[in-house]
C-alpha cells in the first residue's frame, strides 16, 4: 500500500528525511515512532503529496505521489496533527462540505455521512457547532471526514496528542475497528504505549533516518525482554536488559549493597529507542 525508495527531504542544509526505504502492506496498522522533529510529519506530507520530495520516490497503492498525484490521493485519507475543522459549521455541515468536494452524489453522501457519524459515535451531535465539541469529538469528526470517500489507506498524524488518557483509549478503539474493517492505517506517534497497544509493526525514525523496523515484540527481544533499573547514591540511574527474568534475577543478586532503588520490569519500545539513540522518544 505504501512504498518508498530513498525518499528524502532537505530544507537548506538540513535533511528532515534521509533516504527512507519503507514498505507498508495492505491491511497493516503500522506505527511510525520518533521524537518531535524526527521527520514523521515531513514523511506524511510527502506521502500525501503536500510536500515535494527533494530526492527518491514514493508510491501509494502503486501510484507515484509525484507524477500521479490525483490517482494517489484517491487511495488515502488524512487526519492531520492540528485540528483542521471550520469552527463555525455544524458537524453535519462539515461532513457535507467535504462530501461535495469529493463529488459524492447527494443521496450517497447523505447515507455516507449518517453512516460515518454513527461509526464514530457522533450521530447524536450532528447539529452541534464544531467549536462546541470536545477535543476528542473533534478528532473523531476529522476521522469520519477522512473516511468519506472510502479510502483504502488512512494517515493519522499524532491523532491523540493533547488528549487525556480516557479519550485516547476511546480513539484507540476506533482505530482498531477501522483496521479490522479493512483500512490500512499509518500512524505517527511519540506515545510509546500507543504504538505498543495498536501497531503490528513499528518503524523508528531518528534525525530523519529509519533506524529500526519490526514487530514491537521483536524490537524488544533484540534489546532484552526484561529491564532492571537501579539507582545508587550519587550515581544516577542505570539500565540493564536481559533475555528473561531468571537471567535478570541472577544479575540482581550480584548487586552491591549501596544500590538503593531497584525495579525489575518488562522492557518497552522506549527502552529500544534509548538504546538505539541515547534519547527519550518525547524529547
Amino acid at each position: 500500500m505504501i512504498r518508498t525508495e530513498k525518499l528524502t527531504k532537505t530544507y537548506n542544509n538540513f535533511r528532515a528525511v534521509d533516504e527512507l526505504d519503507l514498505k507498508v502492506e495492505a491491511g497493516e496498522l503500522f506505527g511510525f515512532l520518533g521524537p518531535n522533529g524526527a521527520g514523521k510529519t515531513t514523511t506524511i506530507r510527502m506521502l500525501t503529496t503536500l510536500t515535494r520530495p527533494t530526492g527518491g520516490e514514493a508510491w501509494i497503492n502503486e501510484f507515484n505521489v509525484s507524477t500521479q498525484k490525483f490517482r494517489a490521493k484517491q487511495a488515502f485519507g488524512v487526519v492531520q496533527q492540528h485540528v483542521s475543522l471550520d469552527r463555525e459549521l455544524t458537524v453535519w455541515e462539515s461532513m457535507e462540505l467535504h462530501a461535495r468536494l469529493h463529488h459524492i452524489a447527494r443521496a450517497e453522501r447523505r447515507r455516507r455521512i449518517s453512516e460515518l457519524l454513527d461509526y464514530v459515535d457522533l450521530a447524536g451531535h450532528y447539529r452541534n457547532i464544531v467549536d462546541e465539541l470536545s477535543g476528542g469529538m473533534k478528532r473523531r469528526l476529522m476521522i469520519a471526514r477522512a473516511l468519506l470517500h472510502r479510502p483504502r489507506l488512512l494517515f493519522l498524524d499524532e491523532p491523540t496528542v493533547g488528549l487525556d488518557a480516557q479519550v485516547r483509549r476511546r480513539l484507540w478503539d476506533l482505530i482498531r475497528r477501522m483496521n479490522l474493517d479493512g483500512a490500512t492505517v499509518f500512524l505517527t506517534t511519540h506515545y510509546i504505549e500507543e504504538a505498543e497497544a495498536l501497531c503490528g509493526r513499528v518503524g523508528i525514525i531518528h534525525q530523519g533516518k529509519l533506524i529500526a523496523l519490526d514487530r514491537p515484540q521483536e524490537l524488544r527481544r533484540k534489546v532484552g525482554m526484561v529491564a532492571v533499573e537501579t539507582v545508587s547514591d550519587g550515581k544516577g540511574s542505570d539500565y540493564r536488559y536481559f533475555a528473561d527474568r531468571e537471567t535478570a534475577g541472577a544479575y540482581v543478586r550480584t548487586l552491591p549493597r549501596e544500590v538503593r532503588t531497584l525495579v525489575m520490569r518488562d522492557s518497552n519500545l522506549e527502552d529500544v529507542f534509548i538504546e538505539l539513540t541515547g534519547r527519550k522518544v518525547k524529547e
